[in-house]
């Protein structure tokens, strides 16, 4: 779709970027015009085979959302209702300002796709966590419940773990129950496939992940399961470089898309909404302008050609080495101490690609102290050869206790 049949010409386009600038336009692809905008709303799909049907686009709630009412107002205006949250995202109070909208908005509440997590692998932890939860949600059900950051699905969903899961179900505090992951992906998604109890999983899926054969092989086992997916992590940002920066690959990406009237971040979630078999991208909208641009996109779809494609390919082999693909199990076992490397990666990520650098420094710091003392010492030469990517993990390891410490 070009900018010319949506009603807005693509000069009048990068001018709304230039304006707006880039970060804030992330997931626009076209604008519609001022009348459309008032009336746009996101479109559906199935939710694996559950019999629910979500929106394509999730608002990741790790903000304020007290602070943000007029937001989460717009976002139901919208269709946006597809909430992600978590226990962990408390530090920042997301639950209960969620639990304020409710409270004041409790029509809504059918309207919305309410999901939350815990970070918790036991019955009575999970309990507890849930309870709190909808006690701050100011609701009697979540729509979907993860087990949050899982990187071993073999170990940590357990027979305990389901039992748990059918109890909430049985008890109505749940409809649905799955899984977050952004570690050792397609390891998890394959195992998950084989269970028959995992109703949802949010993995990380973007350009850089998604052509892998692994991941080709996992994303189709958990459709033939019946599972829904969420992608997030959808930018592939970069685990290492610089906020603004980017190599000639990158360049030549920008102004690719730029040509054709949308950012190269836009084309990056089309890329993910081209395959039809992941039924929502979670993206985390703490402002109204990207609640917008990225509600705009959503409602404005288009097709990236086999070129697009192509170049997009080219653009991951060139940069592999700025991206950590999440193969923990590659790399940490390789380490004298328990160093969480995926982390730490996504703490530089937070920092230099998301310019975050106060989430990045909290989630840095709850990694144990004495893990941390480590971190610049240790040897990683074995785990750096046996990289896939050939990230420079030893560098990075002592940047991030620099950076963030």
């Amino acid at each position: 779709m070009t900018t010319e049949k949506s009603g807005i010409k693509r000069r009048t386009f990068l001018q709304v970027l230039g304006a707006a600038g880039v970060g804030s336009m992330v997931g626009a692809v076209t604008r519609p015009t001022v009348a459309d905008a008032a009336d746009m709303k996101v479109g559906t799909r199935p939710f694996g085979r559950t019999g629910v049907q979500v929106p394509i686009l999730s608002l990741g709630t790790m903000f304020d959302t007290g602070a943000n009412q007029l937001l989460l107002r717009q976002a139901v205006k919208w269709g946006v209702g597809y909430w992600d949250t978590a226990q962990y995202y408390n530090r920042w109070g997301s639950e209960p300002g969620i639990g304020k909208y409710l409270a004041k908005y409790p029509q809504d509440r059918k309207q919305i796709f309410l999901v939350s997590k815990s970070g918790h692998r036991d019955a009575h932890g999970l309990t507890a966590e849930l309870n709190d939860s909808l006690e701050n949600l100011q609701t009697d059900y979540l729509d979907l419940f993860f087990i949050h950051a899982v990187d071993d699905a073999e170990a940590e969903l357990t027979p305990e773990i389901k039992a748990w899961a059918d109890k909430m179900k049985s008890s109505g505090k749940i409809r649905l129950f799955g899984f977050s992951t952004h570690s050792n992906m397609a390891a998890c998604l394959s195992h998950a496939a084989t269970l028959g109890w995992v109703d949802g999983i949010m993995t990380t899926y973007n350009y850089k992940v998604m052509t892998t054969d692994k991941m080709k092989r996992a994303i189709a086992a958990c459709h033939n399961a019946g599972i829904g997916l969420t992608a997030m992590k959808t930018q592939a940002s970069s685990s290492w470089a610089r906020l603004g920066s980017e190599g000639a690959e990158g360049r030549a990406l920008a102004k690719r898309f730029l040509d054709k009237g949308m950012t190269k971040e836009q084309a990056r979630l089309l890329a993910v909404w081209t395959d039809e078999r992941i039924a929502a991208i979670c993206s985390q909208m703490n402002t109204m302008t990207i609640l917008k641009a990225n509600t705009e996109a959503a409602a404005n779809q288009a097709r990236l050609t086999a070129s697009d494609r192509r170049s997009f390919d080219a653009e991951a082999r060139a940069t592999a080495a700025n991206y950590c693909a999440g193969c923990t199990a590659t790399c940490q076992p390789l380490l004298a101490a328990a160093v969480p490397v995926g982390k730490i990666m996504r703490c530089l990520m937070y920092a230099r690609s998301y310019g975050d650098h106060f989430r990045a420094q909290g989630e840095f710091r709850d990694i144990p102290a004495s893990v941390r003392a480590q971190l610049a010492t240790l040897d990683y030469s074995t785990a750096e050869r046996q990289c896939p990517q050939k990230m420079p993990i030893g560098r990075l390891m002592v940047e991030a206790v620099e950076e963030l410490s």
